[in-house]
């Protein structure tokens, strides 16, 4: 049976995807074009920079980054989830490679004004009367109801036969 189910999914391989010769020829990888001393900048220059502040979903975050040959400095900030501000200053370059520092800092939330007023002394309240109090009885204990449980036979109901009417 399962020579008979080998032999079966040889033919619908071939079918699918046709024999492979026994020496495959693979194709030569294609010769990258060298760059040109003309297209080469030696000394590369950029500057960027973006700011995002959504009051709609609350997303803050920003970067500025510049390069100056092999030289790239820039600071990123973003909002983290514990409510600080993370910013992050970076320098890369090819002696000691990628440096960052991080610090973090407290959103700047403006804390509302409460004004100090002046507050009295309390004025002296005379002790209330002492009232003689009451006895009271207890509540009366009732019996609880005593229900006789009665076990009632009912009989086996059925639906009417449905009758077809032509």
């Amino acid at each position: 049976m399962a020579a008979k189910f080998f032999v079966l999914a040889a033919l619908v391989a071939m079918a699918r995807g046709g024999v492979v010769p026994s020496a495959a020829v693979v194709a030569a990888p294609p010769v990258l074009a060298r760059v040109s001393d003309a297209t080469y900048d030696p000394l590369p220059q950029y500057s960027f920079g973006y700011d995002v502040q959504d009051a709609l979903t609350g997303d803050s975050k920003s970067q500025i980054e510049s390069r100056n040959g092999d030289i790239v400095q820039g600071q990123y900030s973003l909002v983290d989830p514990d409510g600080t501000r993370r910013i992050v200053d970076y320098v890369a370059d090819p002696i000691n490679g990628f440096n960052a520092v991080v610090r973090k800092a407290p959103l700047a939330v403006a804390a509302p004004v409460v004004a100090a007023r002046a507050v009295a002394a309390p004025l002296a309240v005379p002790a209330a009367p002492v009232v003689a109090a009451r006895a009271v009885a207890a509540p009366l204990a009732l019996p609880a109801p005593a229900f006789a449980a009665r076990t009632v036979a009912a009989p086996l109901l059925r639906a009417p036969a449905a009758r077809l009417v032509l």
